[in-house]
């Protein structure tokens, strides 16, 4: 996946001051930097739509005989989890382009910005989705998460028994083992577990044998965020993990960049290896 068509008419002077492998390199940042900073700026104009929370898809209808209506489609509905000091805003382009794609269910989720503990947070995420399940008539639900919200998203799967409710997690732009990015945010209490070492990353180090969830780490070789940048990366041995690496993507476009969109498309519409076809619908 890479971006292009970003300060064209900055090119060719890049190309006659620097070396041609230092100048790719240069160019492909001073892309990715511009790139990032429009999103950002569109981003601070849609983030008061995100402060509250978004109004719920109403229950499945029941009918007079009181049996349940099968939804159109068989699979789960998408719960998506927003970044650190972020709100579901950020999913205003994804949520269009998974809607669109399938007709599946997407929800988006708001923490609160005074988070201060992953496992606190994994928790009650943890009751959001019983009340989606209970609320949808889905047994399981499909998660992507960017950044903070894919940890929170892994703990409650992996450390919480959330694998028995969670198909498949896709995480964008997530510090699975941990970021030393911005040293000074280390006041942070929450920060502070997304460091290498901290007790969450450790804990997510632990074993987890017969984890029933399959994960998608996308991960870029320009987020800034992610030092390094693997630590994006989902490396388990007892996990189903699959990662997919941007090129050309910094940490804010992941969840608005339409090649990103599709490969999150194509994640959710594998078939599981725990799923079955069956009368053409299928089951987990």
């Amino acid at each position: 996946m890479k971006v292009t068509g970003v300060i064209e008419p900055l090119l060719p002077l890049c190309r006659r001051l620097l070396p041609d492998r230092l100048a790719g390199l240069s160019l492909a940042l001073l892309k990715s930097t511009a790139l990032e900073a429009a999103i950002l700026a569109g981003h601070l104009l849609l983030y008061p739509t995100g402060l509250t929370p978004e109004r719920r898809s109403p229950a499945l209808p029941v009918p007079r005989d009181g049996t349940a209506v099968l939804p159109v489609r068989a699979a789960p509905p998408v719960v998506l989890l927003h970044g650190f000091i972020d709100n579901r805003s950020v999913f205003v382009l994804l949520r269009r382009a998974l809607a669109q794609h399938g007709g599946q269910r997407v929800e988006s989720l708001n923490y609160s910005p005074l988070t201060c503990d992953i496992r606190t947070a994994a928790g009650l995420l943890g009751r959001h989705i019983e009340e989606i399940c209970q609320r949808t008539g889905s047994r399981r639900v499909d998660i992507v998460g960017h950044s903070l919200g894919g940890l929170i998203a892994r703990y409650y799967v992996q450390r919480l028994g959330g694998d028995y409710r969670v198909r498949t997690l896709v995480t964008l732009g997530t510090p699975h083992s941990g970021t030393r990015v911005v040293p000074l945010a280390d006041a942070h209490p929450i920060v502070r577990q997304m460091r290498p070492g901290s007790e969450v990353i450790e804990e997510l180090a632990l074993p987890a044998p017969g984890c029933r969830t399959r994960f998608v780490g996308f991960w870029s070789d320009l987020d800034s965020m992610m030092e390094p940048v693997e630590t994006a990366r989902i490396d388990h041995p007892d996990l189903m993990a699959t990662n997919v690496q941007v090129t050309g993507v910094g940490h804010l476009a992941l969840p608005v960049h339409p090649a990103v969109a599709t490969g999150i498309r194509q994640a959710l519409d594998e078939t599981h290896p725990q799923e079955r076809v069956t009368g053409g619908l299928t089951v987990a």
